[in-house]
């Protein structure tokens, strides 16, 4: 594969052969290209993502890893977060990626190379496109979840912290971070 000497179009992005042992991601027409995640972090995320399922009000739903449109205009920005909420029946059309405005919640699960990225280049990539709620969880040692919700354009922390996660927005939802990194996974109360 000749790798793209400019800055890549969607176009061009969707000519990229399919490749499942990497992550692709476009960053103002940059390639991005990075390991996929490991198996903890992938454990994790699929836990958050059964945990959100659960607890989710009816319409609503989680996909892991999708591509998402951060910026459709060129040079264009697809992201590719590691759980988004929106409404299920965004899903059920079967999109081959979503874009920014459908995305109620993203959801970064922190890796040894993605801190930076996560915290910096796409808090300030989600709240310029909209999105509403932004967590990043940071799972080096006991899961620890920094809840933000977008205000007057800017991030904002509603919750950075261990143990039980309760909020109101979007959705009423409680979340034991520590089963988030065991076998275990609490059932709906």
């Amino acid at each position: 594969m000749t790798w793209p000497d400019h800055l890549m179009t969607l176009a061009e992005f969707d000519e990229l052969p399919e490749d499942n042992s990497r992550r692709y991601e476009l960053q103002e027409g940059v390639l991005q290209v990075t390991p996929k995640a490991a198996g903890f972090h992938q454990f994790v995320l699929t836990r958050l993502s059964a945990v959100l399922d659960r607890i989710l009000p009816e319409g609503w739903a989680t996909v892991s890893e999708p591509e998402v449109v951060i910026q459709q205009t060129y040079p264009p920005t697809i992201r590719i977060p590691d759980v988004i909420v929106l409404g299920l029946d965004r899903v059920l059309e079967k999109p081959v990626r979503y874009h920014a405005q459908d995305v109620a919640l993203a959801v970064e699960v922190l890796s040894p190379g993605s801190k930076r990225v996560d915290n910096l280049v796409k808090r300030a990539e989600y709240a310029e496109a909209g999105i509403p709620f932004y967590w990043i969880l940071d799972i080096a040692d006991h899961p620890r979840l920094i809840a933000q919700r977008l205000v007057d354009g800017v991030y904002k922390e509603d919750f950075n912290g261990t143990g039980v996660f309760m909020t109101g927005e979007p959705f009423d939802l409680r979340i034991d971070l520590d089963s988030l990194a065991t076998r275990i996974v609490p059932k709906r109360t």
